[in-house]
């Protein structure tokens, strides 16, 4: 709602390419989000995806 609030649209296909470029240059790219660490979604998962994962038992 935040992209579309008070915009219009001439049709669904506007609306969703309008939409899909700002999740993609911005929201993941520089939108900070408190429940990551205050750290936009795109460099949380890059910071997740570099640390080793965790040890799990083999045993059952």
């Amino acid at each position: 709602m935040e992209r579309v609030w008070q915009r219009q649209y001439a049709n669904h296909t506007e609306a969703k390419n309008d939409i899909d470029d700002y999740i993609v240059s911005f929201y993941n790219c520089k939108r900070l989000n408190s429940a990551l660490g205050n750290l936009p979604p795109i460099v949380y998962e890059r910071k997740m995806a570099a640390q080793k994962p965790i040890e799990v038992s083999e045993i059952t």
